[in-house]
């Protein structure tokens, strides 16, 4: 953690403090994986961290702010998602490429924040609007860029799509994160793990350039 640290009372907190907070931060994340987030208490993070109570509340105000700044930090995580998108070649063999990274990158991502992820999307879906706002930053670090390629496709001769260019990436991104977030009830379905990317690659390759990939 970078930048200058405060205390919920104002004070900057020195390197020390900086380390005991961020630590209640790794193990509160840690809960997550494993806790229904409604069901982790502040006392629960600082036994875990080796505190005090007292100590958490030093840092913040409640179990609910220190999941948002862990959400923060995914948020900034999501940023080096455009970079999957951002110049790359959806004609022939490369397209297939683009999309095949595309769908690796993606839900890489989504495994590896599978918890405040879940915690997002609850808050969001109870209409928490500062878990609404976070979760609209995490999917524009792909669908903006996405919304870019399907639109200079249809300056190479694709075919108008039958949905806007928005509304088709943010409908892509938004099925690779359900996907990634249940694999277990989809292979139960029949849908083998080792089918799923190949699968969505080629809805992604579809949805962006109206053609099938290469072979």
């Amino acid at each position: 953690m970078t930048g200058k640290v405060t205390t919920v009372d104002g004070r900057v907190a020195g390197r020390r403090g900086q380390a005991t907070r961020q630590k209640l931060l790794d193990c509160l994340a840690k809960m997550l994986s494993s806790s229904p987030y409604r069901d982790v208490k502040v006392i629960d993070v600082a036994r875990k961290a080796g505190t005090s109570p007292a100590t958490f509340y030093q840092y913040f105000p409640d179990v609910e702010a220190a999941v948002l700044e862990i959400a923060e930090e995914t948020v900034k995580d999501s940023a080096a998602l455009s970079e999957l998108v951002v110049g790359r070649s959806w004609t022939g063999k490369a397209g297939k490429e683009t999309a095949d990274k595309l769908v690796d990158g993606l839900l890489s991502f989504w495994r590896k924040h599978d918890a405040i992820l879940r915690v997002i999307d609850l808050g969001a879906a109870e209409g928490d609007r500062r878990f609404v706002r976070i979760r609209t930053r995490v999917q524009g670090a792909v669908v903006k860029p996405l919304t870019e390629s399907i639109e200079s496709q249809l300056g190479r001769g694709r075919a108008k799509p039958p949905a806007s260019p928005a509304a088709l990436a943010g409908s892509l991104v938004t099925m690779l994160g359900a996907v990634s977030a249940q694999p277990k009830s989809l292979q139960s379905l029949g849908a083998k793990q080792s089918e799923l990317k190949p699968a969505l690659s080629l809805l992604v390759h579809l949805g962006v350039t109206g053609r099938k990939p290469a072979k």
